[in-house]
């Protein structure tokens, strides 16, 4: 009789896609974060296989209680959360699921954009508390988005998509970014700019760049001293990005308009005083939370765990993989 591999993974997917899984592997689901998987995986050390999220810090620790690993698969575009090093040295392949969540995260941007702008959740817990009523000049005004400045951080996939629905709204875009996009800059009309000259000349500052030690705190009490008054913060990229205990002060202090979060610090805590700002609308990650974007990231991540157990090459390789390209070698 043949034993199905042992693959572990970390949080419950959809339904389909982990029926899927289930008829393939022997699927040993591991939940409660990188004290349960050292404690587990060394119970089912002939697991190959590991399916994590970027909530699970997959340490040297954890890559070392399981000795016949043979790939680390982060449903996640970003993979931060993973000692990609670690996994190196021991031959364990580490893969990810990119640009399948840019037109999703893409959607997110804008619809926390549009409610820190017109004030839509505040307006939504004006009407439900029974505040409204009626029609006034005056109520609940927010800002305008044509004509106003977009400055993007980070101009990759996702950062182009939000650009070009700003674009829709009538938003001129300024971008900062590792490497300019002169052929984006000539058919769209953005203009490349320092990430100071961004800071100060934005309306809307939006991030859209992985997270890594060199950007921790990139939008830190100085940044937000040099913002507009009335400007607006959103980020859907990596919570570490923002000093957000800073954040909060300049909100409520009225040093910026406002600011719409997907992602936190130290996920899942938020900051408390961001939770009492009228200024402030906060989102649970969710940015590819749609059920095309989440099924297709289960299926990249079914793909490579599937090319890797047969002994190929996987597809969707990490950067650092891709660069480094050592061959799997024997399990420590």
């Amino acid at each position: 009789m043949t034993h199905k591999p042992v693959v572990v993974l970390t949080h419950h997917l959809l339904p389909a896609v982990q029926r899927d899984l289930e008829s393939r592997w022997n699927l040993i689901l591991v939940e409660g974060g990188e004290r349960n998987l050292t404690q587990v995986l060394p119970v089912h050390h002939e697991a190959r296989g590991l399916i994590s999220f970027l909530s699970e810090p997959i340490t040297l620790e954890v890559i070392k209680s399981a000795p016949n690993l043979e790939i680390i698969a982060n449903y996640a575009v970003g993979y931060n959360n993973i000692d990609v090093e670690a996994a190196i040295e021991k031959g364990i392949w580490v893969t990810h699921t990119p640009d399948v969540l840019t037109a999703a995260t893409a959607d997110q941007t804008m619809a926390l954009l549009l409610a820190v702008a017109r004030r839509v959740v505040e307006g939504d817990r004006l009407v439900r508390a029974g505040g409204f009523d009626g029609w006034a000049s005056d109520l609940m005004l927010g800002r305008e988005l044509s004509g106003a400045i977009l400055g993007i951080v980070g101009m990759g996939r996702i950062g182009t998509a939000v650009a070009q629905r700003a674009q829709a709204f009538g938003m001129r875009v300024i971008y900062h970014s590792r490497s300019r996009k002169p052929e984006l800059e000539k058919e769209r009309g953005y203009r490349f700019v320092q990430f100071a000259e961004l800071a100060e000349s934005a309306d809307i500052i939006s991030l859209h760049l992985p997270y890594s030690s060199k950007v921790h705190h990139l939008i830190d009490q100085s940044v937000l001293a040099r913002m507009k008054p009335d400007a607006m913060l959103i980020n859907v990229a990596r919570g570490p990005l923002v000093d957000e205990a800073a954040l909060a002060r300049r909100l409520q202090e009225g040093g910026i308009g406002g600011a719409g979060l997907d992602v936190y610090e130290h996920e899942p805590h938020v900051n408390p005083l961001l939770k009492t700002l009228d200024n402030v609308v906060l989102a649970p990650h969710s940015g590819s939370a749609t059920v095309h974007t989440r099924t297709q990231m289960g299926r990249m991540v079914e793909d490579s765990v599937v090319a890797a157990l047969a002994g190929n090459r996987p597809p969707h390789l990490v950067a650092e993989w891709r660069q480094r390209e050592p061959e799997p070698g024997p399990r420590v």
